[in-house]
């Protein structure tokens, strides 16, 4: 059994708040960068070389890519041989007070829904916990702000729906989104599964990087299609029109009942953002 302790997870929690918040996954980076080139409208090339010349003012400065540092979404894959002395979920609000408080992030959390207090140290995060083989534990960070969050959509289609309604669903979703979310977008879908799990595998797939396409052929051509679908809506960059609303669509698939379709569009802006670390 390996013991790992609280403190380890407190300080690898604040870390990845912070750099998850001031520096893109290289490859998401890459394909704002190539959007950047394709873009061919007038008005929205410029819009996409801001977003380059972004990226670039907050790795120079040290200072986050964007304003709203998200809610601190934690997916935690905790190896079947590992001991965590102390409290497992005080550790991880721990590490994001930390994060957040030290590293100057905005703090966009509030105590309750409805009565609106902020809490100050932007916690408690949201926390996913699963268990794997080994005595390793993964620990992703994703920072979501809610621009985007608040234009995810969730659908109980029925099982004669099919692909083609898939799609429909997805790209009406974005459509209907326009710039709200700060297209280009990265869209996690979640397929299968029941009302809550569905809508979990389509934040889990945000957070798969965006050149690793689904390992199954059948979903990697899905995701193309959706893809194609959603930069055919012409919404474009910020929601100024043009041809590249989304950069990447990953599809995430779950068994569900014989009666069901849930689907789940998790929405992402530009600014998709997540960093992990073993230990």
């Amino acid at each position: 059994m390996r013991e790992i302790s609280g403190e380890e997870i407190s300080q690898a929690i604040a870390r990845l708040c912070v750099e998850a918040n001031r520096e893109l996954p290289p490859s998401l980076e890459g394909r704002i960068r190539q959007a950047a080139q394709e873009e061919t409208s007038p008005v929205a090339k410029p819009v996409m070389a801001d977003l380059c010349r972004n990226l670039q003012a907050a790795r120079q400065m040290e200072i986050p890519i964007c304003q709203d540092t998200g809610m601190a979404v934690v997916f935690a894959e905790v190896g079947q041989e590992v001991h965590i002395s102390g409290s497992f979920e005080q550790a991880v609000n721990e590490g994001v007070r930390r994060g957040y408080v030290q590293g100057l992030l905005r703090c966009s959390v509030v105590a309750d829904p409805l009565r609106r207090t902020n809490t100050g140290d932007n916690t408690p995060a949201v926390l996913h916990v699963r268990l794997v083989e080994g005595d390793k534990l993964k620990l992703t960070v994703a920072p979501k702000g809610f621009g985007s969050e608040n234009m995810s959509r969730l659908a109980m289609l029925t099982p004669a729906a099919g692909e083609e309604e898939i799609i429909r669903f997805v790209a009406k979703t974005v459509k209907e989104a326009g710039g709200n979310p700060c297209p280009p977008v990265v869209l996690g879908v979640g397929i299968g599964g029941d009302f809550e799990l569905c809508a979990q595998l389509a934040k889990r797939a945000l957070c798969r990087d965006v050149e690793q396409p689904n390992p199954d052929p059948y979903y990697q051509e899905l995701e193309r299609r959706l893809l194609k679908a959603v930069n055919e809506t012409g919404v474009g960059p910020q929601g100024f029109g043009g041809s590249i609303t989304a950069l990447a669509v990953n599809v995430e698939a779950y068994a569900t009942h014989i009666a069901g379709l849930p689907v789940a569009v998790n929405v992402g802006c530009h600014v998709t953002r997540h960093k992990s670390v073993e230990l």
